[in-house]
């Protein structure tokens, strides 16, 4: 063994706990692209100390790989492709695509990596047999907004992909992330599919290629916990009628257990009727920081720009991983949004809410300009940016959907 085996291994563990840091920093709010850059900045300095030593870095990566675990899969993942070692990049993906988590590091190296060393790969993946590598392919094309052109095609005209659900799925939902108009027939199809994924991306693509008048198909998927709920509240609230949408929401604020969705909901929509409802929602500890962070997608009210941020509350709440017996260890999505002060919050909306009217949608306080959109999408933090780049795709149905978990650092490595 190399005498500086353990510093491969520490670059190893470094590159894979930094990794899991971003996967993480994508979704929050308190992370703009500037800190994500730097974050990825990190991930590449620990990722340049292993290709000094592309065997030596190997060794590291396959005890690593043992754990099957994202990070460990991102980074050997890496490794493998810039060694152009068939048998390493054989491993990975079969790693890779040994469970859920371990899928999310290889998907997200594809995208890391330089277009130069990738493209021949994810055109070897669609051409085999393997379905299970098609799906990679589609899923590499999605993350780096790439047109996988008449490959979809071919997965969408064969029988056996079509039985593939997640291949079938995932197919589907690139249709509308990349503008592919061509394809509105396949989607019409899979709208009357009887696998409710199927049917779902289906809708979603749809809606992005421009048939808003479908959104109301999407019913179903918001009224009721499912798999789904969360990516059809994302887009239906954003082209629904004001009129039906509040309709929606009455109907969904019937369910006691969807408070946190109404909450959400309220939000996506902008419109400033549902203000003061929130408001007298941050007095209530479970639901305050969501409740803030609606009312600051309406607003444009940041918290504590404007001082308005009150006691941490966060002690007097019982997680669910605290009770016995319960293994989750996941983030709450509530955990780094600053936690409201009711009165102060009720005082600024009584004396400036009288700017806002109400049955107009607002995003951060402004309308929905393209403008305003990407503005977001620059200097926003992580959740506006998602917000802005799905607001800015349902307006116009030509352009490709920016992905904001991309890889913002461009290299030459």
């Amino acid at each position: 063994m190399n005498a500086y085996q353990d510093i491969y291994d520490q670059y190893v563990v470094e590159a894979s706990f930094l990794w899991l840091l971003r996967s993480i920093a994508v979704e929050q709010p308190h992370y703009n692209s500037d800190e994500i850059l730097a974050l990825e900045n990190r991930i590449q300095a620990q990722l340049d100390g292993l290709l000094t030593a592309l065997d030596d870095a190997w060794e590291s990566c396959l005890t690593a790989l043992e754990l099957e675990e994202p990070g460990e899969v991102f980074t050997a993942t890496i490794v493998a492709f810039k060694s152009h070692d068939m048998e390493k990049i054989q491993q990975v993906v079969k790693v890779g695509l040994s469970n859920k988590d371990a899928e999310k590091g290889l998907i997200s190296a594809l995208g890391w990596l330089p277009g130069k060393l990738i493209h021949p790969w994810v055109k070897k993946f669609f051409t085999s047999k393997d379905l299970n590598h098609k799906y990679l392919a589609l899923c590499a094309c999605s993350i780096r907004r790439e047109n996988p052109s008449e490959y979809l095609n071919r997965i969408l005209e064969r029988d056996d992909c079509k039985q593939h659900i997640k291949l079938y799925a995932r197919a589907l939902r690139i249709i509308g992330e990349l503008r592919r108009q061509d394809l509105m027939q396949h989607l019409t199809d899979a709208i009357a599919h009887d696998n409710e994924e199927i049917k779902f991306w289906a809708l979603w693509s749809a809606i992005l290629l421009g048939h808003h008048q479908l959104v109301s198909q999407l019913e179903p998927y918001v009224l009721t916990t499912n798999p789904n709920q969360h990516h059809a509240i994302n887009i239906a609230f954003r082209v629904l009628p004001i009129e039906q949408a509040r309709e929606w929401i009455s109907r969904l604020s019937n369910d006691k257990a969807q408070t946190r969705t109404v909450i959400q909901a309220t939000g996506i929509l902008g419109d400033p009727h549902a203000v003061n409802w929130l408001i007298l929602k941050m007095k209530e500890i479970v639901n305050a920081r969501l409740a803030a962070q609606s009312f600051t997608f309406i607003t444009g009210i940041d918290l504590i720009k404007n001082e308005l941020t009150g006691e941490d509350r966060q002690h007097l709440i019982v997680q669910p991983n605290d009770l016995e017996g319960d293994d989750d260890i996941s983030l709450d999505e509530d955990e780094n949004l600053p936690w409201p002060d009711y009165e102060k919050v009720s005082s600024l909306w009584m004396n400036n809410g009288n700017r806002f009217v109400t049955g107009q949608r607002y995003f951060l306080g402004q309308g929905l300009s393209s403008e305003n959109l990407q503005t977001t999408m620059r200097n926003g933090n992580q959740r506006q940016r998602h917000a802005a780049a799905l607001e800015l795709a349902l307006t116009n149905s030509e352009i490709p959907m920016q992905n904001m978990r991309a890889r913002l650092s461009v290299t030459g490595e």
